[in-house]
């Protein structure tokens, strides 16, 4: 489960309200953020089985790092062609092409094109605990996530809830989000440590 959370690198270029025209303006208005992160995932009937925190960064179009250090280290980078996940714990690195692993997922919500539209059916679906919800269902089948969650308030958004085929959920929460920051040239390169295991997909 945790290694498709690549496919969230991007939601925080979001902020305001939870109406689609403004998370279309948004999109529109962001080209690169960072901040904070704490995942929880769980079971079909809410049972939690794993906690983990850590920090993102990314730059639109399809350029991110999204780095776990808690409980374990992962890292998850996108650099525009490829995409790399690196385990340190098992020393492996995992290669794909970037379109073709982000296909119709919840970054495409935000990696590419504005026209988010093309592949989600957008609804705005209320305030439930203090925060305006908007909901984003896949047009494709052929997706990890049945449907995504985002959950704002007047400050940005605060949360995302994603349900999988499988009936788990994995919510996230951001905290310290910084909309269109200067970031390092090189955040967005990666090249596998000496002596890990390489496997290409």
């Amino acid at each position: 489960m945790t290694k498709l959370l690549f496919l969230l690198l991007l939601v925080p270029a979001l902020a305001f309200g939870a109406t689609t025209e403004t998370l279309k303006a948004l999109l529109a208005q962001t080209t690169t953020a960072k901040g904070r992160f704490a995942q929880m995932v769980l079971d079909k009937n809410l049972k939690k089985l794993q906690e983990s925190t850590g920090t993102m960064q990314f730059s639109r179009p399809g350029k991110f790092r999204w780095e776990y250090n808690k409980p374990f280290e992962q890292v998850i980078v996108g650099d525009g062609s490829k995409l790399w996940i690196y385990d340190k714990d098992l020393n492996q690195v995992t290669e794909r092409k970037l379109d073709k692993a982000l296909g119709a997922s919840p970054a495409a919500l935000l990696a590419g094109s504005n026209e988010i539209e093309k592949s989600y059916t957008l609804n705005n679906i209320g305030n439930q605990e203090g925060l305006d919800w908007l909901e984003a269902i896949p047009k494709s089948k052929d997706t990890a996530f049945e449907r995504v969650r985002m959950g704002f308030s007047k400050g940005g958004l605060e949360a995302m809830e994603l349900r999988d085929q499988f009936g788990q959920v994995t919510v996230i929460k951001f905290a310290d989000i910084e909309r269109n920051p200067k970031l390092a040239a090189d955040a967005f390169t990666f090249t596998p440590p000496k002596g890990a295991d390489v496997i290409r997909d």
